[in-house]
């Protein structure tokens, strides 16, 4: 049977970019579409009309039209469509007899900016909130075309359900725990910078920027008395040194911009990673476990699906509160490092290749 897999867009690194990806692996003779396409690891992409207009990437100042662009695609044949959603692309109509061809969604989440913009600083301002009055309807009318809809997490299930009206499939994303698996090859200066940092300590990793709570981790080295170590780089590493020295001072260590392979060494290397962000899926707890390295993960959000409370890690109601976080630190270095592995092979890509096969040949 011949498909079409559609994604938004398609940037150079991310997370939803990996499953449209690992789709695609499942799928290789299936056309790709996209609104417009900013990397070359995919092979054959399609773009629409929007690519070859000055909005391309702009996706703020073209979110307005994306929409009417999805419903105007040209004419194709094709047995069936999978769409890799979390704004509009579920919307996608072509023409042709891939009119009439079911479509399928994998959804990353409703798009959060008009759903929950208490997630989504983009839907916090008057004119978001004045166009999702009008976005939400049509949002829902659409999302009650496919056959199918498959959710990231039971986190964006529940979302699907109180926002499309939809009852959702749950399949976790593909993580690339083979990779983290495996020991890693350090160069020279990542060896020099590995030796650099204490023998223990708790670690937070991601890009800095406020909503990742990376504070998180330097409150959790502060009451349990560890080191902390912060992996990544961005515009909020000024704040977050300087909140370091107030609460933890000389206890805090920064790596800008690790390489994937001492990032892999540092994850094997950390007593336990802390990730506090409210998130739809989580695929760095994941990665984590996948080096044996239990988490600290926030109690709402998709994180709680991976890691499990006292085996694999621990689940942190109140961030704010010392003896919680203290708590949930001690319970989490307790856990067993083969037991994150194991864990962590739950959401491996062959799971995720087999699972995604399996919901488009049963619904077409």
């Amino acid at each position: 049977m011949s498909g079409i897999i559609v994604h938004e867009w398609i940037a150079p690194a991310g997370g939803s970019e990996n499953v449209f990806a690992a789709i695609a692996s499942a799928f290789p003779d299936a056309e790709r579409w996209c609104l417009w396409n900013d990397s070359d690891r995919l092979g054959p992409v399609h773009e629409t009309v929007l690519a070859r207009t000055p909005l391309r990437g702009r996706k703020a100042l073209a979110l307005p039209v994306m929409p009417t662009v999805w419903r105007h695609l040209p004419e194709r044949d094709a047995d069936w469509i999978l769409t890799s959603s979390h704004l509009f692309a579920h919307h996608a109509r072509f023409g042709g007899p891939a009119r009439e061809a079911p479509k399928l969604v994998y959804a990353h989440t409703p798009a959060r900016y008009i759903w929950a913009p208490e997630l989504d600083v983009r839907g916090d301002s008057f004119p978001a909130r004045l166009a999702s009055r009008i976005l939400k309807p049509l949002d829902r009318k659409r999302a009650q075309e496919p056959v199918a809809i498959a959710a990231n997490s039971k986190f964006v299930a529940q979302r699907i359900a109180d926002t499309w009206e939809r009852e959702a499939e749950v399949i976790y994303p593909n993580v690339d725990v083979s990779r983290i698996s495996v020991e890693p090859q350090l160069g020279a200066r990542d060896e020099d910078d590995l030796k650099a940092l204490p023998e223990q300590f708790v670690l937070g990793f991601s890009r800095f920027v406020p909503y990742k709570r990376l504070d998180a981790a330097i409150d959790a080295g502060r009451v349990s008395g560890l080191p902390v170590v912060l992996a990544g780089g961005g515009d909020d590493e000024e704040r977050l040194r300087a909140y370091a020295d107030r609460v933890h001072p000389g206890k805090v260590h920064f790596v800008l911009n690790p390489s994937d392979a001492l990032l892999s060494a540092i994850l094997r290397r950390a007593a336990a990673l802390v990730f506090a962000p409210i998130e739809d899926f989580g695929i760095i707890p994941v990665e984590a476990m996948a080096a044996g390295t239990p988490v600290l993960v926030n109690a709402t959000g998709g994180a709680v699906e991976s890691v499990v409370d006292g085996v694999t890690g621990a689940h942190v109601h109140d961030w704010s509160s010392d003896a919680e976080l203290r708590s949930a630190v001690e319970r989490a270095i307790a856990c067993d490092a083969e037991a994150c592995r194991e864990r962590a092979q739950l959401f491996s890509a062959d799971v995720f290749d087999r699972r995604i096969r399996e919901f488009v040949t049963s619904h077409t």
